[in-house]
């Protein structure tokens, strides 16, 4: 999804709640993560963005606009390839 959209304006940041930097960074490789921002303070759950968010479990979405307000979370799969549909008309 991020190849698709991603000259349309869409982005991804991941946050990590990995303890280990090594496993963090080893992830990123393994798992393709290819877009620019991926972030980590070690601290796993505690993790301030994860309370902000209220993340309960992973990977955990949040769709956000152009001016920062949440448009939805937690959407995976179909539901989010939709949603981007959605806001994205294609």
């Amino acid at each position: 999804l991020y190849e698709k959209y991603k000259d349309a304006g869409f982005t991804i940041m991941s946050v990590s709640l990995d303890k280990e930097k090594a496993n963090w960074l080893a992830a990123i490789q393994k798992d393709n993560l290819i877009w620019p921002y991926h972030v980590s303070d070690l601290k796993q759950w505690s993790n301030e963005v994860a309370r902000l968010y209220q993340v309960s479990s992973i990977p955990f979405t949040v769709l956000v606009d152009k001016n920062g307000n949440i448009i939805d979370t937690k959407l995976r799969g179909v539901e989010l390839e939709q949603a981007l549909k959605t806001i994205f008309g294609f």
